[in-house]
């Protein structure tokens, strides 16, 4: 059938030019919608609306078969791991361990709860756990490791946008809590008695001419077709792009950084748009106690930033810094690391692009925690 095909590109070219207007009314609308749930919402309107049910269209298929890999080996290509060394260890070690406590204090209810309503009701009874993994993949991977994730959970529909909604309305209160944080963190900082407030040294970026980007596309869909054609895991597929990713932009000085990062953005558009076909709004429902819980888990992720920072005695200002780069994405944390310090824009960069090539991973190890555990 076209008419998925036509509505997944009419949806991505909609929202691709809505972002970018400048229009006052417009930019209020993705301050609480972001791109990528707008992405989502609209082809299930639009199937709803026409009474058309899009969910076992071939269109499926072939965005698990190209379109999700292309937008994880885009992505993943898109980080230098020379960058990082300019940071230093400490905020690098401060926002992994934000990545850590956002992997694995979902799993802790099973075994300090066991007996619980949220264990037992929502988690369990209601499958609410398969919606764990694409909130971790959301908060430290971005959209890309969210998608891949629902993928390996199964995560159904009604859930995932359950999720979605839920997610969003978080991280935009998040969002704003963190600009606050950021403004008192010299308070902070006198009150934890912290001594090393260094600004780290500039980012030294690569002049190097790069390849044309139409020659960056087909390298990327090249390694795609070729990974297909002898590797059939799902998995198989996430681990060995990702590789192949991360070690042709480090191998690579010509590689087109920029471009992949760019490219993979639209990508995720276009999956989510895809994504959204399956969506049936009769199913959808609205947790309170799941979140609840989510509310407690990026709470605790905070706090426990706050004291591994206590404990590194490193500037306070990297835990909101951290946490954006973990949950907001690559938007967000420069805008709320420019409320305290511009020059470190480039670094908060650097730890959003990091958090987008780790969170997969991350969320594959909840997966398994969770498997286990429930």
């Amino acid at each position: 059938m076209i008419m998925p095909w036509l509505i997944t590109l009419l949806t991505v070219v909609s929202v691709f030019f809505l972002d970018r207007w400048e229009n006052k009314y417009i930019r209020s609308l993705f301050d609480w919608v972001p791109a990528i749930l707008l992405a989502y919402i609209i082809p299930a309107i639009i199937s709803h609306l026409g009474g058309v049910d899009y969910s076992q269209d071939e269109i499926h298929d072939f965005s698990r078969d190209y379109f999700i890999p292309l937008a994880i080996v885009a992505v993943m290509s898109s980080l230098s791991l020379g960058q990082l060394r300019s940071i230093g260890w400490k905020p690098i070690l401060l926002f992994v361990s934000g990545s850590f406590f956002i992997a694995l204090f979902p799993v802790l209810p099973a075994f300090l709860l066991p007996e619980s309503d949220l264990v037992t009701q929502t988690l369990i009874s209601e499958g609410y756990w398969k919606g764990i993994p694409p909130i971790v993949g959301g908060w430290i991977g971005g959209s890309t490791s969210q998608l891949v994730l629902k993928e390996l959970v199964e995560c159904p529909e009604s859930i995932f946008l359950s999720v979605l909604v839920m997610d969003n309305i978080l991280v935009n209160i998040w969002t704003i809590l963190m600009f606050q944080s950021i403004k008192g963190s010299n308070a902070l900082n006198t009150f934890f008695r912290i001594t090393d407030r260094g600004i780290p040294e500039s980012l030294r970026m690569n002049r190097m001419k790069t390849i044309r980007p139409w020659l960056t596309f087909v390298l990327l869909l090249g390694t795609v077709i070729l990974v297909n054609q002898f590797v059939y895991s799902f998995i198989g597929k996430v681990i060995l792009l990702s590789i192949i990713g991360l070690a042709v932009s480090n191998l690579w000085p010509r590689w087109n950084f920029q471009f992949a990062l760019k490219a993979g953005a639209i990508l995720i558009l276009i999956v989510m748009a895809v994504l959204g076909l399956k969506l049936q709004f009769a199913t959808l429902g609205f947790n309170t106690s799941f979140l609840g819980f989510m509310v407690i888990w990026l709470g605790g992720h905070f706090i426990f930033t706050v004291i591994i920072a206590k404990l590194l005695n490193v500037n306070m200002a990297w835990v909101p810094i951290a946490s954006m780069a973990n949950v907001g994405g690559i938007a967000t944390a420069p805008a709320v690391t420019a409320a305290y310090e511009k020059k470190w824009m480039p670094h908060a960069v650097v730890l959003a692009i990091l958090s987008m090539a780790t969170g997969t991973f991350w969320g594959m190890l909840t997966i398994y925690l969770l498997k286990i555990s429930f």
